[in-house]
């Protein structure tokens, strides 16, 4: 097992993402970056019928950080939660240790989560 003590990640639970792209724009905002780049995107996936006739959809959002994503260094450097965290309305991002955020995981069904140091 690898010890991951002290380092930290983004949770994200994708289950409950609305795709309002709060946290792509913040995140523009706070390091002032061009249109057409992002610290983190919002993917779309579907919709479309899982099976035919039954009425149950695959339509989803999932946030995901690019390799522009710094993690916010400088606001966690301040004690301040990345930008994405602190603005997501749908409160489906969580930033942390690696550990903890591990444990979280194994209660839903639909996260990932990314290593931001």
């Amino acid at each position: 097992m690898v010890n991951s003590m002290g380092r930290k990640g983004l949770f994200i639970d994708y289950e409950y993402c609305t795709g309002c792209k709060t946290c792509v724009v913040a995140c523009r905002m706070e390091h002032n970056l061009p249109q057409d780049q992002f610290g983190i995107v919002v993917s779309e996936v579907g919709p479309w019928e899982i099976v035919p006739g039954d009425n149950h959809w695959q339509y989803s959002y999932v946030p995901i950080p690019t390799d522009q994503c710094c993690g916010c260094a400088e606001r966690r450097e301040m004690g301040k939660l990345p930008i994405c965290v602190q603005s997501c309305q749908a409160n489906v991002m969580k930033f942390g240790d690696i550990d903890e955020l591990a444990a979280s995981m194994q209660e839903k069904t639909k996260v990932v989560c990314y290593t931001i140091e």
